[in-house]
Order: C-alpha cells, then structure tokens, then sequence
C-alpha cells in the first residue's frame, strides 16, 4: 500500500486562494516599504555556516537547520566520533551549509560582499522564507516568510522613527490594531550595571525576553539558574513591572540609572525615539516595555516588537539596531537599523480577525461561457481585448453544459459570466450577466470592456 503523502511538520501547503490572501499581505507590505524609500534585494536560502553560526546565540544556533555535505559526508568522520555522539565536531565535518535563519545576517553578508558597489546610507527590503529548526506549534512554523527592511550606514535615530511609522502605516492599511513595543538595548546593560551583574547581561536579556510566555516567576528561576543572587533578582523585579506612561518610564529610568552611562544613553535614545514619533502620529500604539529584550546577540541600541491586540498570538514584527553586525565580516564601526514583518503570523491574524477586502479572492472578473466552435473564437477574441486592457478574464475550456459552466463561475467567485451565442454573433454583442444580482445586458466589446474596467 502505497505511503499518504504528506509535508514536514511546521510547513505548510498554501491553496490558490490562501495565496491570494499571503499576496495581499506581501504586496501591502511591499508598497508601503518602496513609499519609504527601500529597495529589494535577495540572497540563497542556504549560507555558509560559517556566516550563520554565533550570530544568534546558543539557542538561536541550536535552531539552525544544517544541510549535508554534498556526496560522501562522511568522509573525513572518525568512528570514534561517531561513537562517541559528539553532535558538534560530527556537524562540523559534515556540514558546511545551513539554511537561513533570517534575513537580517544574510543581508549584513550582502552589504559587507559587495561594499564597494552599494551607495550609504543604504535601504533594502527583502521578502523570503527562513527556516528554524523549533518545535512546532500554533503561530509557530518552521518554514515561514520574514519581511525585512533595513537601513545601513546611519547613525541617526531618524531611522528608527521612520521604522516605527512605517509599522503604524502598514497595520493600518491592514486594518490590525496593534501595538509597538520599545526598549533599548543600552537601558538593557545599565539595569545589568546597576544589580551589579553587568557580566551577565546575555544570561538576563535571554530570560527576561520569555517574560510573556512563562511568567516573572520562571524568569526568576531561570535567572537562580544562571547565577543571579537573590539580591540582584528583587532589584530587578520592579523595574520589570514598572507602571505609567512613557514618559513616567523614562524619568524613573532616568532616576535609577543616573550612575550608569550606558544606561542614560540608552533613555536618552528612547525618549527621541519615542517623542520622534509622537510628534508623526500615529494609530497604533507605542509603549516602552523594559521587560522587552528580543534575546538576539546582535542588538546594540532600539529594540521593537509589536503585538496584536485582538488576536492571541506571538510578535508579529520585530527589530532594532545592530551597530556591529557586519564588524564579524569585516566592516566594524558599519551601524544598521531594521525590522522584519512576520508574515505567517499576520496571515493567521487577518485569518482570524477576517479583516481581507472581499476582492482579494477574485482571481476572474468574467467567464465567458463556451457554446462551441465558432462561439469560442470569438469568445477568444474579446478575452484577448480585455486582458488587453488590464481586466482579468477566462473562456471556459469545453462546450461543456451549461449549468456546469455556470457552476464553475460560482465556485470560483467569478462576479460576471458572458455568453456569446448564435444571435450575439449575428449582431456582434455580448450577453453580460451579474451573478450577483442576476441582471443581464446587452453590450459592444467596447462597451463590455468600459463597463468591467470600471
């Protein structure tokens, strides 16, 4: 008996009109980032390991998924690691390629690659899949699209102001509330200075950025667990749960992180950034969140997250700076800014909240039925005259009965259905019917294309 085909846990089929909605997505996203000033590029699916690995940090590099050497890849592994289940040195012999795990380190490879050749500041977006190597679950894909906008070699935090709009004019046009939260990586490492655990701020961002998902209470364990003292851990707690506006955030930042330099810089950025945006305007809304860490390694300054807010479900855009990301290849002292959509998790929030304009699962506006032969090529004809002029349409195959044909249209969502018959070809017209409203009339080509043009 023949094995039931089937994909690999947290990937996904898409149907033409799943599709149709994903392209919705894609392209609002695309038209807001050109509006802004961002161009596209793309990179392989795989990279080097050697471009992937240490980027991320230990749990980031777990979620990497590897890719064999072409050919014997064994060649060249001992027995005795084999035996011995060394699973790293094994890796490191076998594989020399990984597929991506985002878009961010790939395009920090691009700039330093072709440096010579790329105009700064430079602006780029890209919309691919990225793969990682979690355990699937609901909102959570192994295989999913990111869509990225970065700008390099900028120092100013006009940069992150813009990005923040840029999400708030995206959601909008998608209809999502949501909101964005902020906080800045040099508030992150002046709260560490001022517990008196600055060697051990990986160790805190990595906990406290599962805040949301396990709770203070785990977050304290985990940081037990890593050495914190009971001391540092109460010092830490309120700060974690800090109360009040914006701005009340950051003077009572301001007050504790007074004898931390870092600290102050990082309070200074975020009110710019904050009342940088205020001063815009804005629908969504926009909160510093000191719990905020995103525990990537290669955050330096502002760090965003959004959230919906009428869906429960994990961040559905991230980012912030990284100003020494392309330093690991090369170009230290090279400052980026940039944040990534995540589309899967948008489709599942518009999915939920049915927030699609009705015409975005129209892939036809009209079917011409096929009564035969010589109906057909005239059919063919003002087809042809239609798409000519940007309205999408679609003769039926066969000479098929009637009620399928019609069927068809129905099924397909199709809005008009246009018969040509005997008389419609004696007196050179065009039957056009309203499936919606029933209604049927007679008109020219010339007239059938003004009326479905509009």
């Amino acid at each position: 008996m023949a094995q039931k085909p089937s994909i690999p846990k947290g990937t996904r089929d898409f149907s033409p009109q799943e599709m149709s909605r994903r392209n919705y997505i894609f392209d609002t996203i695309k038209q807001v980032f050109r509006l802004y000033g961002y161009r596209q590029i793309e990179t392989p699916a795989m990279e080097n390991l050697s471009t992937l690995m240490g980027k991320y940090g230990e749990e980031g590099d777990k979620l990497l998924f590897k890719i064999l050497n072409s050919g014997d890849f064994l060649k060249g592994v001992d027995d005795a690691d084999i035996a011995d289940r060394n699973l790293v040195k094994l890796t490191n012999k076998m594989c020399e390629k990984g597929l991506r795990y985002d878009l961010t380190v790939p395009f920090a490879r691009f700039v330093v690659q072709y440096r010579g050749q790329l105009q700064m500041p430079f602006k780029r977006y890209q919309i691919q899949p990225v793969w990682r190597a979690d355990r699937p679950q609901k909102g959570r894909y192994r295989e999913f699209y990111q869509c990225d906008a970065d700008v390099v070699g900028s120092d100013s935090l006009l940069n992150e102001i813009e990005l923040l709009s840029m999400i708030d004019m995206v959601f909008k046009r998608l209809r999502v509330r949501v909101a964005i939260k902020v906080n800045n990586r040099k508030v992150l490492t002046g709260i560490a200075e001022m517990i008196g655990e600055a060697d051990k701020i990986v160790d805190i961002t990595v906990a406290i950025d599962k805040i949301d998902k396990i709770g203070i209470d785990n977050v304290n364990e985990e940081l037990r667990s890593k050495g914190l003292t009971e001391e540092a851990i109460e010092k830490l707690r309120p700060l974690l749960e800090m109360k009040g506006s914006n701005a009340e955030k950051l003077d009572t930042l301001a007050g504790l992180l007074a004898g931390s330099e870092t600290g102050m810089k990082g309070v200074e950025e975020l009110r710019t950034v904050i009342d940088g945006i205020d001063s815009l305007g804005h629908d969504c809304e926009v909160e510093l969140d000191v719990s905020l860490a995103r525990g990537l390694n290669y955050y330096t300054g502002t760090i965003i997250e959004v959230k919906a807010l009428d869906v429960q479900i994990g961040s559905i855009t991230g980012g912030g700076r990284y100003d020494n990301l392309t330093g690991v290849f090369g170009m230290p002292g090279l400052s980026g800014v940039g944040i990534s959509f995540g589309a899967d998790r948008i489709y599942d929030v518009l999915n939920q909240l049915e927030l699609y304009p009705e015409s975005v699962s129209q892939s036809v506006k009209v079917l011409f039925v096929n009564f035969g032969d010589k109906e057909a090529v005239e059919s063919m004809r003002i087809v042809k005259l239609l798409r000519e002029q940007g309205v999408s349409a679609e003769l039926y195959p066969d000479a098929a009965k009637m009620k399928k044909q019609m069927g068809y249209a129905d099924s397909e969502g199709i809005p008009y259905v246009a018969l040509i018959g005997e008389s419609e070809l004696e007196s050179g017209t065009v039957n056009l019917k309203d499936m919606v409203s029933g209604t049927q009339e007679q008109l020219t080509p010339e007239a059938l294309v003004a009326r479905l043009k509009d």
